[in-house]
């Protein structure tokens, strides 16, 4: 007789209690023929649990428990009576092809973080789950809420502790951890396309001052250092991951609104979770310091052979960090296909499996470490098509202060285009804009007659845009569009995410027009009062906002022009060398 049929709830595989209900697409736990539970099993108060530093930390444990009684379903009208349930739940139907389908497109939103030491969680189980994250008080390091809304930041952290279960035997013992892998990871607004900037350990960056938060709630603050390694701005002096967040944006002028940290263990129990990471390597493989064995092609890493092909220096390239950085970028592509495939997302055991090892590995800011706000992050995260997530590394030179090349230092002629273009929310690959479908009010401002370019009349104001952007457009207006009736004027009182027309009814068929111009969408068009030009005129007022992607491109185009530099995409698996 099965567990089960014994009445012992905690014989049962866990995996076993979660069942596909084919009207939601979501799997709830069942704990019997006539309870069945809520998708997220609700908390039960357990004592603190110790944080990874070692001190106590108040934590909710939530195991698996039965919950309240759950009404059973109406039958429709006209059906039949249903038959009594038998005894003992009996095996899982077999579900159609249209079920599964079904449920791959609801499960497809379960992945939660893909990070080099390898995260992930479906959001049905957060709740259940968040007594395993671990969180850390940056400060305003940090944004205080996360914006479903707008672009967002998360920086990555991949850290070479060697202290902790799973941790010990990789040299440096009792290490408390520096910023050994670091990813910025910038999910664009529209959530069509996503970049994965590598930052190198080995970057000589300048450390700023940074407050941290002291074990009995008090601050300090951890003195700067200037001409550093950027792995130091983690761990060393007591510097927590705020520290290396205001690193980041000291260094690319980029700023993190949270982050996501692991160690070492978490490449593991990550691997093991899914089953494995398909990996491929030009030639064949034998690196006698990371234990490293592999044949020439494709092969599958899990448990210490993943964490040894992530950690390897002598295997590839010239053996420094800059190739290793390449060999963790495609082992991340292909773990994201593997996270995201109907293999992994339909089966409950992995899901689960994978729930566990993903949250024990995780430190967050607080501000995303509840239940609501990661399931938030999973579910914006898995809205950007693999193919468009790209994986670069800062352009870099070696540290001309070196005579033997240890370091590297920003390239100051490739660098910037990169870190503005992430600022200005610029894809790196070719996609279609994405917008957010609009009311029909809004979007009904677009439809109508349009005016002839040369009867348009606007002012231009730079409302955030690049100094330099109003003149531009306007020379772009004048010469290649025929808005000859336009004119420069200045700059807004206040800076505007997103740019603006506003004109007064009367001058709809010229807002059209210039729509159409310059893409812009109908919440951009704003009915109200026009002003007068300098000819005494009434006119428009376009306002250009931080949104604005340069003189003559389409807001609504994702056309800008991408800097140039070396990338791969997390669709396409490739072979390390």
């Amino acid at each position: 007789m099965d567990a089960q049929g014994r009445g012992r709830a905690d014989d049962v595989d866990p995996a076993d209690q979660w069942v596909l209900n084919p009207n939601t697409g979501e799997y709830e736990l069942r704990l019997s023929p006539s309870a069945p539970q809520p998708a997220v099993p609700a908390p039960r108060r357990s004592a603190p649990a110790p944080s990874r530093s070692g001190a106590p930390r108040g934590r909710t444990a939530t195991p698996v428990a039965p919950g309240r009684d759950v009404p059973p379903p109406r039958r429709r009208r006209g059906a039949p009576p249903e038959e009594p349930l038998p005894g003992r739940r009996g095996r899982r139907p077999v579900k159609q092809k249209s079920k599964a389908k079904k449920a791959l497109l609801w499960t497809g939103g379960t992945t939660a973080f893909v990070l080099i030491a390898g995260a992930g969680t479906g959001y049905f189980y957060l709740k259940h789950l968040e007594g395993n994250v671990g969180t850390t008080d940056v400060g305003d390091a940090a944004a205080s809420n996360f914006s479903k809304d707008e672009a967002f930041n998360i920086l990555i952290i991949g850290t070479d502790k060697r202290t902790g279960a799973g941790n010990e035997g990789y040299g440096d013992a009792g290490s408390v951890g520096h910023a050994d892998t670091n990813i910025l990871l910038h999910v664009a607004k529209d959530r069509s396309n996503a970049t994965a900037l590598s930052i190198p350990r080995d970057l000589i960056v300048d450390i700023p001052d940074c407050e941290t938060k002291q074990e009995d709630g008090s601050s300090s603050v951890v003195p700067g250092l200037e001409g550093v390694r950027f792995n130091r701005s983690l761990g060393e002096q007591g510097r927590d991951a705020g520290c290396t967040m205001r690193t980041v944006e000291a260094a690319t002028g980029i700023k993190p609104q949270h982050f996501v940290m692991a160690d070492f263990n978490a490449v593991k129990t990550l691997t093991t979770a899914v089953d494995g990471v398909e990996v491929c390597v030009e030639k064949a493989v034998d690196d006698k310091k990371s234990k490293l064995v592999l044949p020439a092609g494709k092969s599958k890493v899990e448990g210490e052979q993943a964490l040894a092909f992530v950690r390897t220096r002598h295997a590839f390239g010239n053996e420094g960090d800059l190739d290793r950085i390449k060999v963790q970028q495609q082992f991340l592509g292909s773990l994201m296909r593997k996270m995201t495939s109907g293999d992994t997302l339909t089966s409950p055991t992995k899901l689960l499996k994978l729930a566990e090892a993903a949250t024990n590995a995780l430190t967050v800011d607080t501000a995303i470490g509840k239940v609501g706000t990661l399931k938030d992050i999973a579910l914006e995260l898995k809205k950007v098509p693999t193919k468009n997530i790209s994986f670069m590394t800062i352009p870099v030179v070696d540290n001309p202060a070196e005579t033997v090349k240890a370091t590297v230092v920003v390239d100051p002629t490739r660098a910037p285009a990169i870190f503005d273009a992430i600022k200005n929310d610029v894809s790196f690959t070719e996609v279609k804009a994405q917008q957010k479908k609009e009311k029909a009010e809004v979007a009904a401002r677009l439809k109508g007659t349009k005016s002839a370019a040369s009867e348009v009349r606007v002012r231009i104001l730079n409302g955030g845009a690049a100094g330099g952007s109003a003149q531009q457009q306007l020379a772009y207006l004048q010469t290649e569009a025929g808005v000859s009736k336009s004119e420069n004027a200045g700059n807004a009182e206040a800076a505007l995410a997103r740019t603006t027309l506003e004109y007064d009814p009367g001058q709809a068929d010229q807002a059209r027009r210039l729509a159409d111009i310059m893409g812009l969408s109908g919440s951009a068009l704003k009915p109200g009062k026009s002003v007068t030009n300098s000819q005494g005129l009434p006119a428009m007022t376009l306002t250009l906002g931080k949104d604005f992607k340069g003189a003559g491109v389409k807001l609504n185009s994702s056309a800008a022009a991408a800097p140039e530099v070396e990338k791969s995409t997390a669709d396409k698996a490739q072979c390390a060398s």
